[in-house]
């Protein structure tokens, strides 16, 4: 079977995201991209704009002191969605984060122009991060 284009371009972001690599990662994030966390964490919002949802992304790890480590364990892709089923581990305060997680994508000519997070305890993932 032959990997869906948008498959590459997650790859693309996984890896420049798991670098620290904003610049790889903005080749790939479209100027006008909305980003969706869901819950009531700090983290959580609607983010409108790639300097906006960069924000969001490099809170993530000074709040939990740079252990954020997202692993990927699938992603799935056509030309409608791409979904990248995930696992995050990181500690803050005392507290450890280790919870599966998906993020749905829409991708237009190689860019990624809405994302959704989801959590699969979302008590647990506000709790965490508040």
């Amino acid at each position: 079977m032959i990997n869906h284009p948008n498959i590459a371009v997650f790859k693309r972001a996984m890896n420049a995201f798991t670098a620290g690599n904003m610049d790889a990662l903005a080749e790939v994030f479209h100027p006008d991209v909305r980003w969706h966390v869901p819950g009531q964490s700090p983290l959580a919002g609607d983010f409108q704009g790639r300097d906006a949802t960069f924000a969001s992304f490099e809170l993530d790890f000074r709040l939990s002191g740079g252990t954020y480590r997202p692993q990927l364990h699938d992603v799935l892709a056509n030309d409608a969605h791409t979904v990248a089923l995930l696992h995050a581990t990181a500690s803050r305060e005392g507290k450890e984060l280790d919870m599966d997680y998906a993020i749905v994508f829409h991708i237009s000519d190689g860019r990624i122009t809405e994302g959704w997070e989801l959590w699969t305890d979302l008590r647990a993932f506000d709790a965490f991060w508040s």
